[in-house]
């Protein structure tokens, strides 16, 4: 599986683990860079300040390459790349926002930078912005989407004719034969959110983990259009916000009832009623909490068969 993501990343299999609010720390982000994935810590829910003691605890876990995960519209995103800059991460996973802003200053000491994307148009601008790869992310996604909704089989081939840089595909993939799916499409790596989310090492709270791997398909939808689509398991809270958006409810009525940190209050806290409880379509064919050590066996052991499988059958 040695491919140009491997080479750019200095890993063994190209299998990143998404950065996730409340689920990506540290024990998570070593875990998977141990077992020959990329360990990523989820910036998005973290200050400065605990974000380097997660930087200094995964350094002194694993002695393989991890990175960071910065949304950019993040409101101290100032104070997280200067703690990112300080602490030497070689690596930085960038999404929502503009790869222009920082895209230089990382790559100035020394950074590797991967920007996320949901449309070609936006990879072919993160390109042009000096970025050494793209994560094209689908719909299927848990959290924050684009607003093409474009699914992820249908994003890879139309990214991978803009944009000459390494791919990496997300969104909807949890499995050895979906690595394989998307790799045929053209991705040269996949992104994996929801399955490493629903880990035992993941941050996020044991009950939010036991009622994703209880969803059924169409338990998870996109909400909140006017703001910013996000994927979210129906739910109190998400009644609550279909009920304003069908009545044509504003940005601002919206914000309102979001209030602040409804993310932690149910993916970490675990008030499944009353929080914004955030994870991908993927879920409804994951039924285990498992370790990433084995989570990781069983993925690649998956992709093998299914290559060898094609293979024994690629005269039909």
């Amino acid at each position: 599986m040695e491919n140009r993501v491997t080479d750019l990343l200095k890993i063994k299999y190209p299998v990143i683990q998404g950065g996730m609010v409340w689920c990506s720390g540290w024990k998570l982000a070593s875990a998977v860079s141990n077992n020959g994935g990329l360990g990523l810590l989820g910036a998005g829910s973290m200050t400065p300040e605990l974000l380097r003691e997660h930087i200094t605890k995964c350094r002194t876990a694993t002695k393989f390459p991890f990175g960071v995960n910065i949304p950019l519209i993040y409101q101290e995103i100032d104070g997280i790349m200067k703690v990112v800059v300080e602490e030497g991460v070689k690596i930085v996973f960038s999404s929502a926002g503009n790869p222009k802003t920082w895209t230089k200053m990382l790559k100035d000491n020394g950074i590797t930078v991967v920007h996320v994307i949901s449309s070609s148009k936006f990879a072919k601008k993160a390109e042009d912005a000096g970025v050494d790869a793209v994560v094209a992310e689908g719909f299927e996604a848990g959290g924050h989407n684009g607003r093409e909704e474009t699914g992820t089989f249908a994003l890879i081939p139309q990214v991978r004719k803009t944009v000459s840089i390494p791919l990496i595909a997300a969104g909807g993939i949890g499995t050895g034969a979906g690595i394989l799916a998307a790799m045929s499409l053209g991705a040269e790596g996949v992104q994996m959110g929801t399955r490493f989310a629903l880990s035992a090492e993941s941050s996020a709270n044991v009950e939010f983990k036991r009622l994703c791997t209880n969803l059924n398909e169409g338990d998870t939808l996109l909400s909140l259009k006017k703001l910013s689509p996000t994927r979210l398991i129906r739910n109190g809270l998400f009644n609550k916000l279909k009920e304003l958006e069908d009545r044509g409810a504003g940005a601002d009525e919206l914000l309102e009832l979001l209030g602040r940190g409804r993310t932690r209050i149910g993916m970490f806290e675990g008030d499944l009623e009353n929080g914004e409880l955030e994870i991908g379509q993927i879920a409804s064919s994951i039924r285990e909490i498992e370790p990433v050590e084995t989570i990781m066996q069983k993925i690649i052991s998956e992709y093998n068969d299914s290559l060898k499988k094609l293979k024994e059958e690629d005269e039909w």
